[in-house]
This record gives structure tokens, C-alpha cells and sequence, in this order.
């Protein structure tokens, strides 16, 4: 079997103002300021994630599944490249001998798998719905089975994710938008 190098991916990795499979909706202005930060981590090539979210923050090397080498915005959603660091036991033999290997060997084998971005920070219950809030804090974004995020799946090229990208959504339609109007409403 063939494996490209560098083993290139697109994803979308996190979408603002909509509401989550837990329940947590990103404004927009602490969404676009974290993501802002993270480019400095893409241009150092420190903007590694794990396969599967750990309990704790610190990012684990033996378990590094993925290397994010560019995020920009399509409309509410961050979508961009990452880089599989498949190992060359994987590359010449097909063994699985780190986490990112077993990334790799998913998607060779077509298994829908995704990015789902891993943070410090609290939140907030507005209206029954809850709130990241200004202290949020991005630390990576890691490969899981079952992304939070609609639609946050990891494919070959970008133009296999446009159904996902949601560019649909306009000013004052998005739900931080409507809270923030009720509230001013009080």
C-alpha cells in the first residue's frame, strides 16, 4: 500500500457560535482570538495533538497522532491541513508502532474519525445554554472517534468537507448573538 509523505489531511477542526454535541457553543470573538494565538504554534511546529482526549491538559509526546500545519475561516467554521507523523515502520511495513501509525491505519482504511479541540476555561449558563467564556484558553486539537464539533472529521482534501463548513449562518443568526441581544434586553 501507498503512504503519502508527508501523510497530509484536512479537517475542520472547531465552528463558533453554534451549539455542540456537549453542549458548549464558542463565541466568536474568544474563538477567533485562540485561533489567532495557535498560528504561532503551527509556524513553530508545536501545534501537536493526541489520539483521543487525556484527562489532563499537558500534551502527552509518546502519544502525538497529529501535527496542525494551517487553520483560516470559512464563515463561522476553522478549517485547514494537518499532518499525520506516521513512522517508518508504518511507512516501509505496515506496523502500527506510535499513535499517530493507528491515526494513519483508520484512515487507510476509510473509518470516519475527527479533530475535536481540547481547552482550559470556564463557562457559563446563559438562558439554558452554556457559554465558553473570555478565559478560555486552546490547548490542541486531538484525534477522536466521535468530534464534538458538527462535522469535525478529518478527510483527504478540503473540498470533501464544504458540507460541513457552516457559511450559511448570518449576522445576528448565530445563538451567542440572540443571547447577547436578550440579555441587553434585561
Amino acid at each position: 500500500f501507498y503512504i503519502p509523505k508527508p501523510f497530509v489531511v484536512s479537517a475542520i477542526f472547531q465552528k463558533c457560535g453554534i451549539e455542540n454535541a456537549n453542549g458548549r457553543i464558542y463565541p466568536e470573538e474568544v474563538l477567533k482570538r485562540e485561533i489567532e494565538k495557535f498560528q504561532k504554534r503551527i509556524a513553530e511546529r508545536t501545534a501537536i495533538g493526541e489520539l483521543n482526549h487525556p484527562e489532563q491538559p499537558i500534551i502527552d509526546l509518546e502519544r502525538v497522532a497529529i501535527i496542525v500545519t494551517e487553520v483560516h475561516w470559512e464563515g463561522h467554521t476553522v478549517i485547514g491541513k494537518a499532518e499525520i507523523p506516521v513512522s517508518e515502520g508504518y511507512r516501509k511495513f505496515g506496523v502500527c508502532s506510535c499513535k499517530a501509525d493507528e491515526a494513519a491505519n483508520l484512515l487507510m482504511n476509510n473509518i470516519l474519525i475527527g479533530v475535536s479541540s481540547r481547552g482550559l476555561g470556564t463557562v457559563s449558563n446563559t438562558y439554558g445554554k452554556t457559554i465558553v467564556n473570555d478565559d478560555y484558553e486552546l490547548v490542541c486539537f486531538d484525534v477522536v472517534s466521535e468530534p464534538s464539533t458538527p462535522g469535525a472529521y478529518i478527510k483527504h482534501d478540503e473540498e470533501q468537507l464544504k458540507q460541513y463548513v457552516e457559511t450559511q449562518v448570518k449576522e445576528g443568526e448565530m445563538l451567542t448573538d440572540k443571547l447577547k441581544y436578550f440579555s441587553n434586553l434585561l
